[in-house]
């Protein structure tokens, strides 16, 4: 009875800790399930499952398994605090987020404030596509870190392109009124103006998130305004609509795009027959000719059966990954701390760097065009027949734009 009773306590603290293994690490997965952002919202959630899957399959992180937890926004700040609350509720300690800045700044203001507030409890928040540059700057938070470039590298890369490109004379800003969409318009008109100042900006038009139905009003002005170019950071719905409205009315000038890419976006460019004249700035695409990642977007279509919108969600939780592995701790504080500086290898080729002054990534981005494919690209977009076409790579130390971000640690 005393050898039963000395095995007995031999036994259950090791099954305690193969328990605790076992456990499932939830990641709160906060966007827009429903209403205009849905399609954009429900491609992220399907992608953030495939990965956690694979990871899953491969022991999950440190033996715990990842489960996805959807918590619907509505594209909404003050639902998406209501959501984050709720995740916390419900043990969640890492959140992630990537449609609408102004969500992204309610988030990053959320989790600060709780963690200062529950030490020991700490969140961490994700952000693979919130791009308002002042979450890195003047609104940063040691407990954000953004996987996406920041609109200003974007522009800063965009408008070096647009700079070479003799044929643009005027160009026309149409852009969501909100932050991100803001910060578009004045990089626009600051880069270019530095660059280009021969360049006239014939209109600069702010409209609604989200809510515009019919594009027809906003495309008539464009259209007599001569422009031969358009910037815009539209993205869902937004640029869909946009572009839809540009094919009824016959409008054929060159799109300089953040988003062209997201759901609806290829149709439309499809209908409207602009091969050749869309652009589109990302961390990779589909047809970027490294290997590796073509490989993975084969797999990631079979298996999705969509497009890879967000390469930079694959780095994200690789390097959630790498960064628990280096601190051997899920623990969200040892994890921030791991993640500051980390190099890693991205999806598409080249190393980024998780920067620590203001945890924005840095990593290789690429200028790419929509048009006919050719035999050495093979995916198309939408069944349209037409692909992402490589126009230009920007390497890491290029693609760098400098912070603002005075970091409160803890």
């Amino acid at each position: 009875m005393r050898k039963l009773t000395l095995a007995i306590a031999v036994i259950v603290p090791m099954l305690g800790h193969a328990a605790s293994a076992e456990d499932s690490l939830k990641i709160g997965y906060i966007d827009p399930l429903s209403g205009g952002g849905a399609s954009v919202g429900e491609g992220g959630l399907k992608t953030f499952q495939y990965l956690a899957d694979e990871l899953n399959v491969k022991g999950g992180i440190l033996g715990h398994k990842i489960e996805i937890v959807p918590l619907d926004n509505k594209t909404n700040p003050q639902e998406s605090l209501v959501q984050a609350q709720k995740a916390i509720d419900a043990g969640v300690h890492y959140i992630t987020q990537g449609n609408g800045s102004s969500v992204g700044a309610a988030l990053s203001d959320f989790v600060t404030k709780n963690n200062s507030r529950n030490p020991g409890k700490e969140v961490l928040y994700f952000n693979y596509a919130a791009v308002d540059p002042s979450l890195t700057n003047e609104k940063c938070s040691y407990w954000h870190f953004r996987w996406d470039a920041s609109s200003d590298i974007k522009m800063e890369a965009l408008t070096n392109y647009m700079k070479d490109t003799a044929s643009i004379k005027k160009v026309y800003l149409i852009n969501q009124d909100y932050s991100f969409g803001q910060s578009v318009r004045t990089d626009a008109r600051k880069m270019l103006g530095a660059k280009r100042p021969d360049i006239q900006i014939v209109g600069d038009e702010l409209h609604p998130l989200l809510k515009v139905t019919d594009f027809s009003p906003y495309i008539a002005k464009i259209k007599a305004s001569g422009a031969d170019s358009v910037v815009t950071g539209n993205w869902g719905q937004d640029f869909a609509l946009l572009l839809k409205a540009a094919a009824d009315a016959g409008l054929k000038v060159n799109w300089y795009t953040y988003y062209a890419g997201g759901a609806g976006g290829p149709t439309a460019i499809k209908q409207t027959g602009l091969d050749g004249q869309v652009f589109q700035i990302t961390e990779g695409f589909a047809n970027s000719g490294n290997k590796a990642a073509m490989d993975y977007e084969k797999a990631f279509r079979a298996k999705v059966n969509l497009s890879l919108w967000y390469p930079r969600a694959v780095n994200e939780m690789r390097m959630f990954k790498a960064a628990a592995e280096k601190a051997n701790s899920i623990d969200p504080v040892k994890v921030a701390a791991a993640l500051e500086d980390l190099k890693f290898d991205v999806l598409d080729g080249g190393q980024g760097i998780m920067r620590k002054d203001d945890h924005q990534f840095l990593q290789p981005i690429y200028i790419s065009s929509f048009g006919k494919l050719t035999e050495s690209e093979p995916f198309d977009e939408e069944s349209t027949g037409w692909g992402w076409h490589l126009v230009s790579r920007i390497d890491t130390p290029q693609a760098m734009v400098s912070t603002t971000c005075k970091m409160a640690r803890p």
